[in-house]
């Protein structure tokens, strides 16, 4: 009997044995799983934040230094027409017209847009370009859109007040509802150049003219102010109907603006001027006292941060025959006459550089304000449908571009 349950006891002995290694081994199998498993999630914590370490340090990056600048390319060097590129830039109608499915009057009309239509211009092909209006592609005759000038050179100082508060005067008097006032919008936040910046439009054309009198100023240490490009028709208007009424109230105005062999209309034109066209700007001259190298890209451009305004003839804007830039009338359509004009005695050597920078990039001075220069070529090119200038632009659509669709 008692051999009998020793037996039984060293078999339940070992039953308890076997019960406790296998509960001890399912145990540490349990605590090996998840040991592995908290590993891999750590490590997977620490891929990532060091993931996040390092884009923050390139987000955070300095500006390039000048030394690592001069590692981007120059795009007008390598393309001879802009500072930058034309994707991504903003462009808009100056007629109504048609967006068709590729770069040839052959394709299919997508639809009509209206003059003044806002798009981002995508590449160019040709005479055409292929823009993105409200998230819709297609192409447009290039030569009858307008161009936003900050996009493709922003080295250019711009300052247009007639914005925010008009310089026009005359006889150096103020026109009531002119003179300080804010005529229209034309400012907004820039993506393209990441700041907000004025809205200049001009015919693409005569954007490339205007680069190369830039470049020339730049050579020099100077640099061009533009104060106005495209000027909608109603501010136009204003102009003419508020320095009407003062000509009929003072008399030295009046003969400010219509001293022989001048009329007003050399001064503010009393219909569709070049300004609505799109074929005239308004500019001045400055020495540049502090520029900055900025990146675009795989580009490197210039802007401006300090600059003096040369004492020119007279204040930008002032609508008088103290602005003759020539002794006697030049016919505006003639782009050779102006050559063969008496200089006007008021005419300093600022005046003079400013014409001759204008000038030799193709634009022709008119005879009556200093500061205006037209591109007869475009007028020549858009004959048969020109802008009439009746609609705003205020808004931008310039983006960063993508360098792939250059």
């Amino acid at each position: 009997m008692r051999s009998a349950a020793k037996t039984v006891r060293r078999k339940r002995l070992r039953l308890r044995l076997v019960f406790l290694l296998v509960v001890s081994l399912t145990i540490w199998l349990i605590y090996s799983l998840i040991e592995v498993e908290i590993s891999n999630e750590y490590k997977a914590d620490l891929d990532e934040n060091e993931q996040l370490i390092v884009t923050s340090k390139e987000i955070l990056s300095p500006e390039p230094t000048e030394s690592r600048i001069e590692e981007y390319k120059d795009y007008f060097l390598e393309s001879g027409l802009f500072e930058l590129p034309i994707n991504g830039a903003s462009g808009y109608t100056s007629i109504a017209l048609q967006l068709r499915e590729g770069p040839s009057t052959e394709t299919s009309v997508i639809i009509t847009l209206d003059a003044g239509k806002g798009f981002t211009i995508i590449s160019e092909s040709g005479n055409w370009w292929e823009i993105d209006v409200e998230g819709r592609n297609g192409w447009v005759m290039h030569k009858y859109c307008f161009i936003n000038l900050p996009d493709v050179i922003p080295s250019i100082v711009y300052d247009n007040t007639n914005t925010y508060a008009s310089k026009i005067m005359s006889s150096g008097k103020s026109i009531p509802t002119v003179t300080g006032q804010k005529l229209y919008d034309a400012h907004a936040f820039n993506e393209r150049l990441n700041k907000e910046e004025f809205i200049v439009p001009v015919l693409y054309a005569m954007a490339q003219k205007i680069c190369l009198a830039q470049q020339d100023a730049l050579a020099d240490g100077n640099t061009l102010i533009i104060y106005e490009g495209f000027r909608p028709y109603a501010v136009q208007r204003k102009i003419v109907e508020s320095l009407s009424a003062l000509v009929n109230e003072d008399p030295l105005v009046k003969q400010g603006v219509t001293e022989s062999p001048w009329s007003m209309g050399w001064f503010i034109s009393t219909g569709i001027s070049n300004h609505q066209r799109g074929y005239a700007i308004d500019v001045s001259l400055g020495k540049v006292i502090k520029q900055e190298s900025k990146i675009l890209g795989e580009y490197k451009y210039k802007i401006i941060l300090e600059y003096t305004e040369y004492i020119m003839p007279t204040s930008i804007h002032e609508l008088s025959v103290a602005s003759i830039i020539f002794k006697s009338p030049v016919s505006p359509e003639s782009s050779t006459l102006w050559k063969e004009s008496t200089i006007a005695d008021n005419i300093n050597s600022e005046g003079l550089l400013l014409q001759q920078y204008c000038t030799n990039a193709g634009l022709i001075p008119l005879a009556s304000e200093w500061w205006h220069f037209n591109d007869l070529t475009c007028k020549d090119v858009t004959a048969v449908t020109q802008s009439v200038g009746r609609f705003f632009i205020q808004e931008n659509y310039s983006k960063i571009p993508n360098f792939n669709d250059k």
